[in-house]
Order: C-alpha cells, then sequence, then structure tokens
C-alpha cells in the first residue's frame, strides 16, 4: 500500500469530504495501479489538492508518466477536457483519464518551476502561453458569467462591518455585474489558475503548464495568480512591484489593461470575502493591498 505524504494526510483536516478523500486514497491508488498496469517509479509528491505518484508502465516502451490523483470539485473536474482541448500545445499532455474518479495520467515534466526565474521575466513567459491556451472553449465548461451572478450575490452579504474597505467591495460586485451582462465574458478556454508553480520544465519545449481550474472566460481573468504569489520578493515596496508584475502581463499578452485591472479588484475582493473568517490579517492585507495596487 502507497503511503501518503504528511501534506497529503493534512488535507484531512479541511473537513468531511476531504477526510473520505483522504482514507480512500491509498486504496484507490493501489486499484488503478493495478487496472492501468502501472508500478510506482519513485516516491508519491502533491499538490494544493492531489497526490502526484511517478509511474511507470509493466513493459519497458510505456513512457514515464505522472499519475495524479485530485479531489474532484467543480473547480478541477473538467481538468481533463482542458488538456484534451489544448493537446500537449503548451500544456502537459493528459495520456489517460478517469475524470469520475479525478485520476489523471500525465506526461512526466521536470521537478523546476518559475519559482527562481526573475519575477518579471517569469510573468512574460506566462503570458507567452496565453495566446496558445485561450481556444474557444465550447459549451462543456463552466461560464464565467455565470460565476460573476453567483459571486456578485456573495459580495452582498459581505458585512458592513467586516474588514475590508467598502469601497473596493461595491467596486467589485459592480464589476461582476456588468460582467455577467457582457458576451466578451464567456467563450476563451481559460486557466485561472496559471501562476509560478503551474508552469514546469520539461524536455520537448522549455517550460510547460500544469493544473488548470478550466472556465469559458475572458483572457485578461488570468493575471492576478502573478500578483499574490511570490509575495515575500515585493517587500521593499509592495504596491510598486505589484504594478510591475501586472504591466508586464498587460503589455506581453496584449491585455486590455482596464478591464484587466477590474479583473484582478474583483478577484482579489473575492479571496478575501472567502476567508473572511478562516484568514489571517495577513492574507485579507494581501488581497487589499493587491487590489489597491493595480
Amino acid at each position: 500500500m502507497i503511503g501518503l505524504p504528511d501534506a497529503v494526510e493534512a488535507m484531512a483536516d479541511r473537513g468531511p469530504d476531504w477526510a473520505a478523500w483522504v482514507r480512500r486514497l491509498p486504496h484507490l491508488v493501489e486499484d488503478v495501479l493495478s487496472s492501468w498496469q502501472l508500478r510506482p517509479a519513485a516516491p508519491p509528491q502533491h499538490g494544493n489538492c492531489s497526490l502526484v505518484l511517478p509511474v511507470r508502465g509493466e513493459d519497458a516502451e510505456h513512457p514515464a508518466s505522472m499519475l495524479k490523483f485530485g479531489f474532484v470539485e467543480p473547480e478541477s473536474e473538467l481538468e481533463h477536457l482542458a488538456l484534451q482541448r489544448w493537446a500537449g500545445d503548451g500544456a502537459v499532455r493528459l495520456l489517460r483519464a478517469d475524470p469520475r474518479r479525478g485520476v489523471l495520467l500525465l506526461e512526466r515534466l521536470g521537478r523546476r518551476d518559475l519559482a527562481d526565474v526573475w519575477d518579471l521575466e517569469a510573468c512574460e513567459i506566462v503570458a507567452g502561453f496565453y495566446d496558445r491556451l485561450h481556444a474557444e472553449a465550447g459549451p462543456r465548461f463552466r461560464r464565467l458569467s455565470a460565476e460573476c451572478e453567483r459571486w456578485a450575490e456573495q459580495l452582498r452579504a459581505v458585512p458592513r462591518d467586516a474588514p475590508l474597505p467598502r469601497r473596493l467591495v461595491e467596486q467589485a460586485a459592480s464589476a461582476l455585474r456588468t460582467f455577467a451582462a457582457d458576451a466578451a465574458t464567456d467563450g476563451r478556454l481559460i486557466h485561472t489558475d496559471l501562476h509560478f508553480a503551474n508552469v514546469l520544465s520539461a524536455e520537448r519545449e522549455p517550460w510547460i503548464v500544469i493544473d488548470p481550474k478550466p472556465l469559458s472566460g475572458d483572457p485578461a481573468f488570468e493575471i492576478a495568480p502573478l500578483l499574490w504569489n511570490r509575495w515575500e520578493e515585493m517587500s521593499d515596496d509592495f504596491g510598486a512591484g505589484i504594478r510591475r508584475r501586472f504591466l508586464t502581463v498587460v503589455d506581453a499578452a496584449g491585455l486590455d489593461e482596464d478591464r484587466a485591472r477590474a479583473w484582478v479588484v474583483v478577484r482579489m475582493v473575492l479571496n478575501a470575502a472567502w476567508d473572511l473568517h478562516t484568514a489571517d490579517r495577513g492574507w485579507l492585507t494581501q488581497c487589499i493591498t493587491v487590489a489597491k495596487a493595480v
């Protein structure tokens, strides 16, 4: 039986559904290894919501690959469809999938990500993927406009005495209502979680994108994760550092600056609102700082 990394065991603390998933995981791993005729090739690794196991096939010709076991939730349940749509063009190749159980067999990539690349250069690398990934989404993906309607309702429920600037909450809610009625809010296949750790080194290309949380949406929605990750590197002047990253991505990707700015404000206010009762003040301050900086 495969032993789970401590970080995966700790995911059980996130709630009953997570605890049940963690309990089932060793048996699921054994079942998939057996039925797909795979064997472990290295100790298991993990993502924020997944167990990842390097594997090889029982026959020598099977390529080195990664078996990913993800917690199935609305954000990630169509990851396999996005990877199928991209077919390895800038994104990790999907070799096999059991989406009902959250299992994906993926090409094996390198372990290095963009964490050690100068942040503005890394932002340009990420922005360089946008045109390749933002293909026509089609009808099977959840629409960003529908999410906007739901999110606007959630912001209306934020208490007036919450530790968030009311002006930003109202600005984000207004933007969401506008985006919900805007035809340009939907239509392109967007990753939604494309940050420095979700781009890995590879042999067939210098860098490859992994781990989409796909939507049918607006390319300008993509920027925010690049602004709240690698936060400690901007300790000299957070506002200036955030604006440098923001403008680097906007320029490199040819995005509409005002539209991109509105999406960043929306995403950061939503992040703060969702974590009002669970996050420490440091995270809330970070969200507010990013929103104000852009």
